[in-house]
């Protein structure tokens, strides 16, 4: 082993600090979804629109970057992103040689409090139509199709639905997340087994009283 004393060396006698390293940053996709579909925070900085970002400062971990950027650049606290995917795509930034560790949350839309005047939810498409800083478009695609494959497996994955709900209700989140319609009777034989009926019926709307459900224990939070 390599005294402690002395600085790590390869086979071919380089240390560590021989070699050129790229800047690291964190970027994060804070989704939430509204009637209209799946939408992200962005950030608008001197005219250009990003997500929420950072470099990663030394000896900090990639979690704690990722809560100081959302809270600097966006005004949000409270949140637990995971890891999406590493970018490194070279020339990806026209800064220099910068990796970033993408991530992604999801708020639902009743619980997103944005505190910062530059940062405002755009909806999917409209975020992708629009020029992005860096390849920020690239990461929010992956985010959402990342948060589509969860609800194709699971009812409510992200917990956007407020407790009871019906299966219409759900259907309609299903439906914004997938940017598509959905088959009802589809839907529902797929989606009916996976939930805890609560034995109760929607009361004061118009048309038949509806069933209420929720998440079934073992899957809640």
């Amino acid at each position: 082993m390599t005294p402690a004393s002395e600085p790590y060396r390869d086979s071919s006698g380089r240390a560590l600090t021989d070699y050129p390293r790229p800047s690291v940053a964190v970027d994060t996709a804070v989704l939430t979804v509204t009637e209209g579909g799946i939408a992200v925070v962005l950030v608008e900085s001197e005219g250009d629109a990003a997500l929420p970002g950072t470099f990663l400062h030394e000896s900090e971990a990639l979690a704690d970057a990722v809560l100081r950027s959302l809270r600097e650049k966006a005004g949000i606290e409270g949140l637990a992103p995971r890891q999406l995917h590493v970018f490194d795509r070279p020339g990806r930034d026209s800064r220099g040689w910068v990796l970033s560790v993408a991530h992604r949350v999801v708020v639902p839309e009743r619980m997103l409090r944005l505190d910062d005047a530059h940062a405002r939810v755009t909806p999917l498409a409209e975020a992708l139509a629009r020029p992005l800083a860096y390849d920020h478009d690239e990461i929010i695609r992956r985010a959402a199709e990342s948060l589509r494959t969860d609800y194709r497996d699971s009812p409510d994955p992200e917990r956007l639905m407020a407790e009871p709900f019906t299966l219409r209700e759900l259907q309609q989140v299903h439906e914004a997340v997938a940017g598509a319609r959905l088959p009802r009777d589809a839907f529902r034989r797929a989606m009916e087994p996976r939930l805890r009926a609560t034995g109760e019926l929607t009361s004061g709307t118009r048309g038949k009283p509806a069933r209420l459900f929720r998440m079934p224990k073992a899957s809640q939070r």
